[in-house]
């Protein structure tokens, strides 16, 4: 379940980083929403994938509430899901 989750991790974080930084502006100053309609979905079903992936390997690997609240606030910060995983997933994995 770890590697799944880092999968996730990585492509929620990649979509978010394409969403925030290159979709919006050019909706804002290119006026053309088609990004932000082509990664809005991808993005909305990353994430939902990653909280609730989040919760799975929670269980699994009995995490404390501190340190799922951090994983869980990482999907609303850009970048922060690839700390995530080389703070918390990535030493799981070996």
């Amino acid at each position: 379940m770890i590697t799944a989750f880092r999968i996730i991790a990585f492509l929620e974080g990649i979509s978010y980083i394409l969403l925030l930084f290159i979709a919006v502006p050019v909706k804002y100053l290119l006026e053309d929403e088609s990004y932000v309609k082509l990664l809005g979905m991808p993005h909305g079903l990353l994430f939902v994938a990653y909280i609730a992936l989040a919760f799975v390997v929670r269980a699994e690997q009995k995490w404390s509430n501190f340190i799922l609240t951090k994983i869980l606030m990482a999907a609303l910060i850009p970048f922060a899901t690839f700390y995530i995983d080389f703070k918390y997933l990535k030493p799981l994995a070996k």
